[in-house]
């Protein structure tokens, strides 16, 4: 009788272990009864823009005005390099465009000379047709009167010459009247050559006001510092990082298995939690899908077309925005680990979000 007892405990000690290991089973891999619905990811991290600072010139650090780990403000003065050089490359340039200026109004001096010597050789074209026509008018009058005998010979020829010379000084006054606005022309010419030297140098002072700018620099946005790297009297070339700057705005990217990602919807809330916070819950909600997986942006991608083939879930990255609002979400950094939990059942958090299908780039099949 006894031992029938046993039998019977045994057996159903036995029933409840094989019970409860298919429960573990069913609870472990998130399968009937269970909620299958919600999806969890450990492949999880705070992102944001994490951006290095660097000169676009050469010198001496010559002032490191912010520490490690400090909050700065956009515009604040991070590092300075030794701008001698370049003051005085300004104040050449500066020179060289005043030289330039001075040369040009030089040439609007000269064309105004020009354009007067071409009034007064109008002037004396003017002139000369005048005596021309003088001349001519005499020479008619002496042959008249040396056909009737009233003039000498010697008298007519006087008068002939007199029209010549005439004539020349016509032709002269025309010569001078072109070569004056010939030179009209090439100096109209050069004004054209120094005014595009005036250009030339004005870009060249904006250059060098460029480069004296900077010789400073300054946070591009609120944030704070990372490890800043600049030392007093370092030497530095452009592209050396000297500081690295966090923005305040921060965001999660989730890796979510291609198999999870059904249903899941842009503005579907998001429950996570992150490592460095302990099990302090935080919320935000689905701002949008990678447009590939995340082995597509990979340097070396895989190629599957050779060998045997073992089928491996691919991760697509999921961009979440966080709710604001939240204490905890100051003290997020980017590159904390997240948990990060979404509801994609049937009648979830999420279903009212998108009735349209067209918000989800996975909409669950059924």
């Amino acid at each position: 009788m006894l031992s029938r007892v046993s039998r019977h405990v045994a057996t159903g000690l036995a029933a409840l272990i094989g019970i409860a290991g298919l429960v573990a089973i069913l609870y472990a891999w998130k399968l009937p009864p269970f909620d299958a619905g919600l999806m969890v990811t450990e492949d999880a991290y705070v992102r944001g823009q994490v951006t290095s600072l660097a000169p676009q010139l050469s010198g001496i650090v010559a002032n490191v005005g912010v520490q490690d780990y400090e909050r700065v403000k956009e515009g604040d003065l991070l590092v300075k390099i030794d701008d001698r050089i370049y003051r005085q490359k300004l104040a050449q340039a500066e020179a060289t465009l005043d030289a330039a200026k001075a040369s040009l109004e030089n040439a609007e001096q000269d064309r105004k000379t020009a354009e007067a010597r071409i009034e007064s050789a109008k002037a004396g074209v003017d002139s000369a047709e005048a005596t021309l026509k003088l001349a001519e008018a005499n020479v008619q009058r002496s042959d008249k009167l040396r056909e009737r005998g009233v003039v000498a010979e010697r008298t007519s020829e006087e008068q002939t010459l007199a029209r010549d010379q005439a004539r020349a000084a016509r032709d002269q006054a025309n010569a001078e009247l072109e070569t004056s606005r010939q030179n009209l022309a090439s100096i109209i010419t050069n004004r054209q050559s120094l005014e595009a030297s005036v250009e030339s140098a004005e870009a060249a002072v904006q250059l060098a006001r460029i480069d004296l700018d900077n010789t400073e620099i300054t946070a591009p946005v609120d944030g704070r510092l990372g490890e800043v790297s600049a030392r007093l009297g370092q030497y530095v070339t452009a592209g050396t990082r000297v500081a690295t700057i966090v923005p305040d705005k921060v965001w999660v990217v989730a890796n979510f298995k291609e198999t999870q990602v059904r249903g899941m919807k842009v503005g579907q809330p998001v429950n996570f939690t992150v490592d460095a916070l302990g099990d302090a819950p935080l919320s935000g909600r689905i701002q949008d899908f990678s447009p590939a997986t995340g082995s597509e942006f990979s340097v070396l991608a895989a190629s599957n077309a050779t060998g045997n083939f073992i089928k491996i879930a691919q991760r697509i990255p999921v961009r979440i925005a966080i709710d604001p609002d939240q204490p905890l979400a100051g003290n997020l950094a980017p590159g904390m680990s997240v948990v990060a939990r979404i509801d994609t059942s049937p009648g979830g958090p999420g279903t009212a979000i998108a009735a349209d299908s067209t918000q989800s780039p996975y909409p669950r099949h059924r």
